[in-house]
């Protein structure tokens, strides 16, 4: 049946959606026609926004291109690259192949949204390498897994009203995870999930005509002969040395750092996948073959992520984020209010595709409706957090670690994850609504 009413949806998807750059240009149109025409700003106040907010998420946007460099690093020393293949043969066959990358997507989105990007996407390509299946819903199926974070360990939301001193405490309080993440409504909808996406995935397999596959000799990597060194300069980038003491001064700063009782950040995988591929590559010289291959993929990053930034600039700086949450909170009661939250924060997600930066502008209008309302500041919030993860489906933004990694286009999986997009608003929508 999925298959069924996935292959139009594929197909349709194929013939329309324009590459993530046009995506993102025609997005930042949308939004500042939309800021025109509703919030009464002036077509130079509204370029002025997006000119001044351009280049706000470089950190961030360094940050993710890191992501893809240093996970593609990691992954392709031999010592990783067999242990990815031993845990790829326990598929065993195609439908094992979609079920088994969806669950280890699922799990270390969980853990960490960075971790699961990176994770997912290594592991598609190994089993992509071992085993024939469509390559397209294999990698789809690994950025599935990434529906789960914002109810996860690592959910910004969640995590930012449980710390003392967060700018909304007046309204909320210190809310503790027992309330959000941990709370019997949001485990459920996670474990619903964790059972319905690998299933999604593996009922989406194509017929073998229609499959797509691709050639295991493309994701293979040649082990290169050690040249001989026969120069200082190279000797020193064929030593084993320094990257043995670059690598333990690495491992010492993570040992304490952990030891401190410190959690995972985005800075702090980086760092991780950066050490052990320093380590685990024995050589500078054979980092440098990896770090050339890996930066091939991050185009889409360097080039879109700014674009973002300035669309950001114009929801939050005219205010046509927040006037389209009051738009729809509006509608609501008591009980319907997660409901309208989590509508809200979908379409927001689209021109806010950052968790911290939609719950800045979201939660002052959500947040006073909820306590007016009587509603469950918690669960409100945790609409936000839902709803900032759900169009994550078939929003590119946060597709393009992986489709660097992979070497795909946006288009080449998101058919597959518009199905995702229908069945888990259903799930969280029950679970929000109805738990």
């Amino acid at each position: 049946m999925l298959n069924f009413l996935s292959r139009p949806m594929v197909r349709l998807i194929d013939r329309y959606l324009p590459d993530p750059f046009v995506f993102v240009m025609v997005l930042t149109l949308v939004a500042g026609v939309a800021a025109v025409a509703t919030q009464d700003s002036s077509p130079m106040q509204v370029v002025t926004m997006w000119g001044d907010g351009f280049w706000s998420l470089l950190t961030f946007s360094m940050q993710m291109l890191l992501v893809l460099v240093t996970g593609y690093m990691m992954a392709s020393t031999p010592l990783v690259r067999r242990g990815l293949s031993a845990l790829a043969a326990l598929a065993g066959s195609a439908g094992g192949a979609i079920l088994l990358v969806s669950v280890v997507s699922l799990a270390a989105s969980w853990i960490n949204w960075g971790f699961g990007l990176v994770v997912g996407a290594l592991f598609a390509r190994e089993l992509a390498r071992t085993i024939r299946v469509d390559y397209r819903l294999l990698v789809a199926s690994a950025y599935s897994g990434f529906i789960v974070w914002h109810g996860g360990l690592a959910g910004s939301i969640p995590l930012s009203i449980a710390t003392a001193g967060h700018p909304f405490e007046g309204i909320t309080g210190v809310v503790s995870t027992s309330e959000t993440i941990f709370s019997f409504y949001n485990i459920a909808i996670v474990v619903a999930l964790f059972i319905a996406v690998p299933l999604v995935n593996r009922a989406m397999m194509p017929r073998e005509e229609d499959s797509v596959f691709i050639d295991p000799a493309l994701l293979a990597k040649d082990e290169a002969a050690r040249a001989e060194s026969t120069t200082p300069a190279e000797r020193l980038e064929n030593s084993f040395v320094l990257p043995v003491l670059i690598g333990a001064a690495g491992l010492a700063w993570l040992i304490q750092y952990f030891a401190a009782g410190n959690g995972l950040s985005l800075n702090v995988i980086n760092f991780l996948f950066l050490t052990l591929a320093i380590l685990l590559h024995g050589t500078p010289r054979n980092l440098l073959n990896a770090l050339t291959d890996a930066v091939k993929g991050g185009a889409g990053i360097v080039i879109q992520f700014p674009f973002y930034a300035g669309i950001m600039a114009i929801m939050v700086q005219s205010g046509l984020a927040a006037s389209i949450s009051e738009g729809l909170v509006g509608l609501a009661s008591s009980a319907t209010l997660p409901f309208w939250t989590f509508l809200s924060a979908g379409i927001v997600n689209f021109f806010v595709p950052s968790g911290g930066g939609q719950w800045a502008v979201q939660a002052p209008v959500i947040l006073p409706a909820a306590e007016a309302l009587g509603a469950d500041l918690a669960r409100a919030s945790m609409a936000v957090a839902w709803g900032d993860a759900w169009t994550n489906m078939v929003q590119p933004f946060w597709a393009l670690p992986i489709l660097g990694i992979a070497g795909l286009r946006a288009k080449d999986i998101m058919g597959f994850c518009v199905m995702h997009l229908i069945l888990s608003g259903i799930i969280i929508t029950i679970g929000l609504t109805f738990l």
